[in-house]
């Protein structure tokens, strides 16, 4: 295992989720006014919507799928009576339709974004950044699938699910998991993490409100008095 496959996927892990939490927190505490998506729909509305609602669905899929399918420990997986071939096979269709979704909507966004004059004198460099990178990683994703389909046993699956529950856990021998996994994969693993180093400095931030916005759901009733009872 040489230093770098140590470093990228043993320390690089970390560094990048410090930046996330705190870089975010930093973000809102000392620049509140920039905390928002920053959208463009009073320019113009073409291909938005259409674009909008798919990148979304697509990519919260992509996120939630990842994140329960990686730290679901395998034990439970099978106690449910699923094996390690049915699940891959699971996440292979779910991810590929989610990721066929997700880049649709992201391209009509770049189009929009590149062929709209008003939407591209208002666009900023992180903006084009962030979209490109999604780009990259969508693709490298997508590209992911077929090397899934002729390992149909769930193996490379079981190393990555190995390799990020050791990696939350906080146990140094992660690395160790992944290292003859497919380039793709580690490629794939790389980009992702990066977006997760560049996400407070962009208008992804504003996906944090979206989360918050559970909150109201259990916030106390807010007591209103009539102006009759005042008086």
């Amino acid at each position: 295992m040489s230093l770098t496959h140590q470093f990228v996927f043993g320390i690089y892990p970390y560094i990048c989720g410090a930046l996330f939490l705190l870089g975010s927190l930093a973000r809102f505490d000392r620049d509140q006014y920039t905390w928002r998506s920053e959208s463009s729909q009073m320019l113009s509305v073409s291909t938005l919507r259409w674009g909008s609602n798919l990148f979304h669905l697509g990519i919260i899929g992509l996120f939630f799928g990842h994140l329960f399918g990686m730290l679901t420990p395998p034990a439970i997986v099978h106690a449910l009576g699923v094996t390690s071939a049915q699940k891959q096979t699971l996440a292979v269709v779910a991810g590929g339709i989610l990721g066929l979704v997700g880049l649709i909507g992201l391209l009509l966004l770049i189009y929009r974004r590149l062929s709209n004059e008003r939407v591209r004198a208002t666009s900023r460099g992180r903006d084009f950044l962030v979209l490109f990178w999604i780009l990259a990683t969508l693709l490298l994703g997508l590209s992911t699938v077929p090397l899934s389909i002729e390992h149909r046993d769930g193996a490379t699956m079981l190393k990555l699910m190995a390799w990020a529950q050791h990696l939350v856990t906080f146990r140094g021998d992660a690395p160790s998991f992944i290292t003859d996994v497919s380039m793709v994969f580690k490629v794939h693993m790389f980009m992702g993490m990066s977006l997760f180093a560049i996400f407070p400095f962009t208008r992804l931030v504003h996906a944090w409100s979206g989360f918050a916005s559970v909150g109201y759901l259990v916030r106390p009733w807010q007591v209103v008095r009539s102006r009759k009872i005042g008086l």
